[in-house]
């Protein structure tokens, strides 16, 4: 069987993903402040319902580039999603990317408190200076561990990208979360991931300079 392949050069890519995109998204109408977030999310799921489920506090997209301006780090429950972060474009913010999941000090501190690496890592990032952005995209344990962190006034994030993925537990955390009187990005319901909150991530990184 022969396929007609629409004939895109590999630098053109994007640039016509994000043109259909556009199409397909046709009359929705997309707050112009939150609508690069939400297509760079449709551009890395190819699901159209993060046009309808991902929840913006006011001004949380503006708020996020003001801190990764000012260098602020990103902290990520995932290698996945930290592998997804563009590095070198924060770098040149003055940021950085930490997962401390695999980090022996936190293996070590989940099992003597009986809790998970997720959460322990929200606790080692407390040792970081200045505002943080977390993208939280696997583990609802460490949202629900953040926002504890938030209530006993231990820290306040610049940004909280809520999005993790699964069935067990994940709606309560991330409706705790849209409770928070701190900035956040947060995929309502079910869905999210790792890829999902580094898109954000890059959405955010993409859109210092381009207004």
């Amino acid at each position: 069987m022969k396929i007609e392949l629409e004939k895109v050069l590999p630098q053109d890519i994007e640039r016509r993903s994000m043109e259909i995109i556009a199409r397909e998204l046709g009359d929705r109408r997309l707050e112009e402040e939150n609508a690069d977030v939400i297509k760079r999310v449709i551009h890395t799921t190819a699901d159209f319902d993060y046009a309808e489920n991902l929840i913006f506090s006011p001004g949380a997209v503006e708020r996020g580039r003001a801190a990764l301006r000012a260098g602020c780090h990103i902290v990520t429950d995932t290698q996945m999603a930290k592998a997804g972060i563009n590095k070198g474009r924060l770098a040149r913010l003055g940021g950085e990317v930490h997962c401390f999941m695999s980090d022996e000090d936190v293996a070590k501190s989940a099992k003597e408190h009986g809790t998970t690496r997720a959460a322990a890592s929200m606790d080692k990032a407390l040792s970081l200076p200045g505002p943080i952005i977390y993208a939280i995209g696997n583990a609802p344990t460490a949202l629900v561990s953040l926002y504890e962190q938030m209530e006993e006034g231990l820290v306040r994030p610049a940004l909280v990208i809520g999005v993790p993925v699964g069935f067990v537990n994940v709606i309560p955390a991330k409706e705790l979360m849209l409770g928070a009187s701190v900035p956040y990005i947060v995929a309502r319901g079910r869905k999210g991931g790792s890829n999902v909150a580094a898109a954000i991530c890059n959405a955010l990184l993409y859109g210092i300079g381009e207004r």
